[in-house]
């Protein structure tokens, strides 16, 4: 295995070069921002390629090139479940909450919650979102970006060691067989392996170098160019990642390879739905909890929707948001699925034999085996990408936190009558701060040699806060009984429920204990030799254990601690389904406390039917549209799983019926459209005979309105995800 870069005059050239152009063009676009608008929101002149490129590059940053290519690595194809649930959270956000944003004309979605219900609601928002933005989610990119550089130079900046055993472990491994001929679980279990680890002063340049060129530009140009050295990121994001996926399936033999050595092992990794006790990702969870995660981030993230809140109209807006739906359809296949070829061709090659290669360290073992020997600069665009990638993300939040920390409590707190220059230069100030806590906590609280999934793991984090808020943008807007009070307090509540349910059903039972005592294999020992066992809770010496002292202590006390709820959920409660149970109770207590007071007449008039004019009864209909979807979904699902449809078949009925509802929306739509605001196919279309109202606006037949609507590309949208959801079972 190649263990360093071999940078050749041209990679340097292409990498500096494609990373300092996007630098310039982010001083360049934002060198006038004078006005608070023009820093925070560009002017609200993004048009509709610029909202896409910067919802594509602020959300799929280094966490999807090597995240999710190291969840597919180490747990297959199910996490792409990511990716399609997003299109329904897009979708979502472009024609439910972003009217009734953009009407409002907030800078910050706490502002709306101040519209709708009072300042605290704005100020918890205020404190979680920060919280999120600049620990929970920059801290982790600082961290994947300068660990995945370190990788890709090698050399000093990587050391290789044998993974050290516990004493106890040792001494277990040491030790003699009895007179039996018995081994102790430590002589069964599978070796130790090489472990590479980052160099941490190497580590600790790569964290600050990539803070100071992130918040450069965005302290100076603000989120006109941050949008558009995000366009430009992106296009580096997605040629290479899509190199490096063409590499990885030419070495395997190509998508047929790979799925020939998934269907001859132990353990498929190209299933999308995985059982309800998987660790990580159950489908019962990734059907429901999952998509309570995508409504959050996609409609009520500042630093997603504030992209949408710069766009020049809303229909520009609309049409940015499906752009980039499109293109989080190409992520299952050039990461997570490059994950799963990866993991084959690691586990086939003898050069990795004995090798321990972590998830996140996937993507760029990949790029040092396979790309860094051809030359021809292709390592210089890769690693421009990769840390166009990072950075995309990373200025994303800090000026999405600096708009937050400025306008919600800067001005509304301490300084009230604060000019536009002296915004601009408090959210300055507030980047640099942030960037400095964010790459102290990256060097000093972050593990750079983490074993785990850190995707998942920001996921994870990242819903203990969010589920309150979630609650009360869902029902302030589309319900107009919710009060004040039922909003403060269901935000509180939403952080304490999520401690508080795993709290109640976790069971002090390890995973290790609970997969052996379920195992189906009827040789416990073959079970063993493929784990890493290290401790039980109350058993120091259980690398001393002999398989059949093993399969006694699982049947005394294991096997008969396993309740039903936990053979169906597994012994801690995944974070998936802790959210279905958070959002259920923080939305009874909403809506209980909301029946018992009354709610104020000019704040429930913010909703979606009131600022939308929409009439009640049309909420009611697309509701329930919604659940007979729902309804004949779950029925191809059975019909699939039961052996009565292919999945193929399954698939296009999904697909259709989706585009069936999105097109019989369109159809019931009478919305003349003005002359200055007819899109690019509209001279065609007047071949195709359209009268003139009397004001001057254009109606359309039923064929024009389906190829100008850009609802007709939001239902093409959604029916290739369902399609997908079903194709790829």
């Amino acid at each position: 295995m190649t263990n360093s870069l071999d940078l050749s005059t041209l990679d340097y050239i292409i990498f500096f070069a494609t990373l300092i152009g996007a630098m310039l063009v982010g001083f360049i676009v934002g060198r006038k921002e004078n006005t608070s608008e023009d820093y925070f929101l560009a002017g609200r002149s993004i048009r509709w390629f610029g909202v896409a490129g910067s919802i594509f590059g602020s959300n799929v940053s280094a966490n999807h090139m090597i995240g999710m290519l190291g969840v597919g690595f180490s747990i297959g194809f199910a996490q792409s479940h990511f990716e399609l649930g997003a299109i329904a959270g897009l979708l979502l956000m472009c024609y439910g909450f972003l009217p009734v944003y953009r009407k409002l004309r907030v800078y910050t979605l706490s502002e709306f919650l101040e519209h709708r219900y009072d300042h605290r609601s704005r100020l918890m928002y205020a404190i979680i979102m920060v919280i999120l933005m600049a620990f929970v989610q920059m801290v982790p990119a600082l961290y994947i970006g300068s660990r995945t550089i370190c990788e890709l130079m090698g050399n000093d900046a990587i050391i290789t060691q044998a993974n050290k055993p516990d004493t106890a472990a040792s001494d277990a491994q040491e030790a003699k067989p009895d007179d039996d001929g018995k081994r102790t679980i430590a002589q069964i279990a599978q070796p130790n392996k090489v472990k590479r680890s980052v160099n941490m002063t190497y580590y600790s340049w790569f964290v600050i170098a990539l803070g100071v060129i992130a918040a450069s530009y965005t302290i100076l140009g603000g989120l006109k160019a941050v949008v558009y050295t995000d366009v430009i990121q992106s296009v580096l994001m997605l040629i290479a990642g899509i190199a490096v996926a063409l590499f990885t399936f030419n070495e395997i033999g190509g998508w047929g390879a790979m799925m020939t050595f998934d269907n001859a092992a132990a353990s498929s990794k190209m299933n999308l739905y995985l059982p309800t006790n998987h660790p990580q990702l159950p489908w019962t969870g990734v059907l429901s909890g999952l998509m309570f995660m995508h409504c959050f981030y996609w409609g009520t993230n500042q630093f997603i929707v504030q992209r949408a809140l710069a766009a020049t109209s809303d229909r520009e807006a609309r049409i940015g948001i499906i752009a980039a739906g499109f293109l989080k359809l190409l992520i299952p296949f050039f990461a997570i699925a490059t994950g799963v070829a990866a993991y084959y061709l690691f586990q086939n090659a003898a050069e990795f034999k004995g090798q321990q290669i972590d998830p996140d360290t996937a993507f760029p073992v990949l790029v040092n085996t396979l790309i860094s020997p051809l030359g021809m600069g292709l390592v210089g665009l890769i690693a421009a990408g990769l840390i166009g990638a990072i950075l995309s993300s990373i200025d994303s939040m800090m000026n999405s936190a600096a708009t937050i920390i400025t306008i919600d409590v800067y001005q509304r707190y301490i300084k009230p009558t604060a000019s536009d220059q002296e915004m601009i230069r408090m959210g300055r100030y507030i980047i640099i701060i942030l960037m400095a806590a964010a790459a102290l906590m990256a060097i000093y609280v972050i593990n750079p040699n983490s074993e785990a999934n850190f995707f998942l793991t920001i996921a994870d984090y990242s819903n203990y806060l969010t589920p309150g808020l979630l609650v009360a943008f869902i029902l302030g807007i589309f319900w107009k009984r919710g009060t004040t009070n039922a909003a403060f307090v269901a935000i509180l509540a939403g952080v304490a429920f999520s401690y508080v349910v795993p709290a109640v059903y976790n069971s002090e039972m390890s995973r290790t204990e609970y997969d052996l005592a379920l195992s189906e294999e009827p040789d416990l020992e073959s079970v063993v030799a493929g784990m890493q066992i290290k401790k039980f809770k109350g058993l120091e010496d259980v690398q001393k254990m002999t398989i059949e002292e093993l399969d006694t202590h699982l049947d005394t006390q294991v096997r008969p601690a396993i309740t039903p709820l936990l053979k169906t959920f597994g012994p801690k409660l995944n974070f998936f389904h802790r959210v279905v149970f958070v959002i259920g109770l923080t939305a009874i207590l909403y809506i209980g406390i909301s029946y018992l007071e009354q709610p104020d007449p000019e704040k429930s008039r913010i909703t979606w039917t009131d600022l939308g004019g929409h009439d009640p009864g049309h909420l009611k209909s697309l509701g329930c549209i919604i659940l007979l979807s729902v309804a004949i979904y779950a029925l191809l699902g059975w019909l699939m799983v039961s052996g009565t449809l292919n999945q193929v078949l399954a698939g296009f009925i999904a697909a259709g019926w989706t585009m069936a509802v999105y097109l019989r929306q369109v159809l019931r739509s009478e919305q003349p459209v003005a002359a200055d605001d007819a899109h690019p196919l509209q001279t065609a279309l007047e071949l195709l005979g359209e009268s003139s109202h009397r004001d001057g606006q254009k109606s359309r037949s039923p064929i024009q309105r389906i190829l100008h609507d850009e609802r007709t590309l939001a239902g093409i949208l959604a029916a290739t995800a369902m399609f997908m959801m079903y194709y790829f079972y």
